[in-house]
């Protein structure tokens, strides 16, 4: 079927604004959806006729207004859900998509389509290995899916979220990481932030400097062996090329699906 005669065939449950560009997007397909595997994403889509947010800046390229855009987005969703899905999703002022999705409220439609992809995924990980989740901004997404997926099916694993940001407000899911990290003795949570206010009280470092210093040895008495530890990466370009390089010093190989690696690599 064209794009262009798809209907909406989803509708918002709830959105929850973290800040003037990042928002929590809860969706309810209409029918159930397959199966998909934490860490994987569904395509959201709406029309070039919608209105766009109120702070949103002027498109580049303007849509045509019968065109479907679709973009992906990671599902933050436990994996077992098959109609309510969650999204975290930061707005691109001079986007198409993003400032529409901003613009919706509860009880708007949209479109949910494709089918559930990505190889960024925690299952495909050696049973008893340690994971290290590394991220930035939205890139936060898929570790929530991970822990709420599998954190109680990997007893015998550390697991580490290390999340950077520039504020506190950046820090998506702090609560609820903070709340794991009190409840489970193998899970730990390292939220770093670069632009602090005087109350912040944690790290304040940028997550490649805190790396090279040896923090996860430190801290956690981890050193980073591609035979024990497996990283992924989400989030700031540049960030994941640092820290790509730093793992590939270790002897980590990048992972892809013909070519088994250590360390995964979400690109948004």
């Amino acid at each position: 079927m064209d794009a262009h005669v798809l209907k909406y065939n989803a509708t918002v449950s709830e959105k929850i604004m973290v800040s003037p560009d990042l928002m929590i997007l809860h969706v309810e397909a209409d029918e159930p959806r397959s199966e998909f595997e934490a860490g994987q994403y569904l395509l959201l889509g709406l029309y070039g006729h919608e209105s766009r947010s109120s702070n949103a800046e002027p498109e580049e390229k303007p849509p045509q207004p019968d065109k479907l855009i679709r973009r992906p987005y990671v599902i933050v969703s436990e994996r077992t859900e098959r109609t309510q899905f969650e999204f975290f999703i930061s707005q691109v002022r001079t986007g198409q998509l993003s400032p529409r999705l901003f613009n919706l409220e509860k009880g708007s439609r949209l479109h949910i389509c494709g089918s559930n992809a990505g190889i960024f995924r925690l299952d495909e990980t050696p049973d008893g290995s340690d994971i290290i989740m590394i991220a930035t901004g939205t890139g936060i997404a898929p570790y929530i899916s991970f822990l709420r997926s599998h954190i109680i099916e990997r007893p015998e694993s550390k697991m580490i979220v290390i999340q950077g940001g520039r504020h506190r407000w950046d820090l998506g899911y702090s609560g609820e990481l903070t709340f794991l990290e009190k409840h489970y003795a193998n899970f730990f949570y390292v939220p770093t932030l670069t632009d602090a206010d005087e109350e912040w009280d944690g790290l304040r470092s940028n997550i490649e400097d805190l790396l090279r210093k040896d923090f996860i040895q430190n801290e956690f008495n981890i050193t980073p062996d591609p035979e024990r530890t497996h990283f992924f990466l989400c989030g700031n370009p540049e960030m994941v090329a640092n820290v790509s390089e730093w793992l590939v010093g270790f002897g980590y190989r990048r992972h892809h699906p013909d070519s088994p690696g250590e360390f995964y690599v979400e690109e948004f």
